[in-house]
């Protein structure tokens, strides 16, 4: 045996077609802690586990004389101390000098089995990972769409409140707040545009008597089905507001002096005419359309003068407050 394959970084050996060996390298006896005269013309068997034999004979045999070579067969060779030596093993079985032979050449796989077990370890560490990032994804997404449902019922409580706060609970009409607030939204746009707008004062003649004729409860209701027919007569565009006690405010939006008195008239008409079982109501109402100059308070002044000049000449009426002029 040359000095090259006596010392090549893989182990050698050769089989008579029985299986005994005939010749090996040194680094198969490295590999194996035997020495040369320990191995030759000895059974190759000799050198496994019987797990190993069984697989010999019913695998590296029959496929060696069948084809002429095994490629890659992995199993495992005992050192003279009886441990394992994990291999794979390339074969070629052919005619030298007369004789059938075997030649083989064993790969120590002790590295490419720990690598592998390392990586199968990595790859269930990284299915482990996977699994763990996907289910805390799920619990973000499960967090976050309870985040966007809270996020919803917060506006909607946020809008409630809103319209808790503006809102007069007896009659569900907009409080004085909200009016108040509506009007000075309005004058600022009237001071941009020039666009006119009209506010009425609302007053249900004679109310003290229904509450001291009928009760509390009664007044309470007439309140309520009068801010109910005021609401149901008015446009989109105007505020219905209760401004206090009896009395209601109405801002008709782009509304002159006419279109004042033609939306008080049909309020009062409607009032008068409604059913309202064993008693009746009539308004009084006080009406002002927007000039330059005004503000909320002066607004409000001639709409108020114009509601008491309607109650002192006999109620049940509308007057505007330029035609006291």
């Amino acid at each position: 045996m040359d000095k090259q394959l006596d010392t090549a970084p893989c182990g050698y050996f050769s089989l008579s077609d029985s299986g005994i060996i005939q010749s090996v390298n040194q680094t198969l006896m490295k590999m194996l802690a035997y020495e040369r005269d320990e191995l030759l013309g000895q059974h190759i068997e000799a050198f496994m586990s019987v797990t190993n034999k069984l697989f010999f004979h019913t695998y590296f045999y029959p496929y060696i004389q069948l084809y002429g070579e095994v490629q890659e067969m992995y199993f495992s060779m005992k050192t003279s101390g009886r441990e394992d030596v994990p291999v794979l093993l390339n074969g070629m079985r052919h005619e030298r000098d007369g004789s059938v032979v075997v030649d083989c050449v064993v790969v120590m796989m002790k590295r490419r089995i720990e690598h592998e077990r390392d990586v199968l370890k990595t790859k269930t560490q990284l299915e482990e990972l996977y699994k763990a990032t996907h289910e805390a994804n799920q619990r973000l997404e499960r967090l976050h769409q309870e985040y966007e449902t809270k996020q919803q019922e917060l506006i909607i409580m946020n809008e409630q409140l809103e319209m808790m706060a503006s809102t007069d609970p007896l009659t569900g009409l907009r409080n004085r707040r909200f009016f108040q607030n509506s009007l000075q939204a309005c004058l600022t746009a009237y001071k941009l545009s020039s666009v006119p707008f009209s506010l009425l004062i609302i007053d249900i003649d004679y109310f003290k008597s229904i509450n001291d004729t009928y009760g509390h409860p009664v007044g309470d209701l007439v309140l309520s089905r009068l801010a109910e027919l005021l609401r149901s007569i008015s446009r989109d565009t105007d505020m219905v507001a209760r401004y206090g006690g009896e009395e209601f405010v109405v801002i008709l939006s782009e509304c002159d002096e006419i279109g004042a008195m033609m939306a008080g008239e049909r309020y009062r008409f409607e009032a008068e005419s409604a059913k309202w079982g064993d008693y009746s109501i009539t308004i009084s109402i006080g009406a002002a359309t927007v000039s330059e100059g005004d503000n909320e308070e002066s607004l409000l002044h001639k709409a108020d003068t114009a509601l008491y000049a309607s109650k002192t000449a006999g109620r049940n009426r509308v007057t505007h407050a330029d035609q006291r002029v």
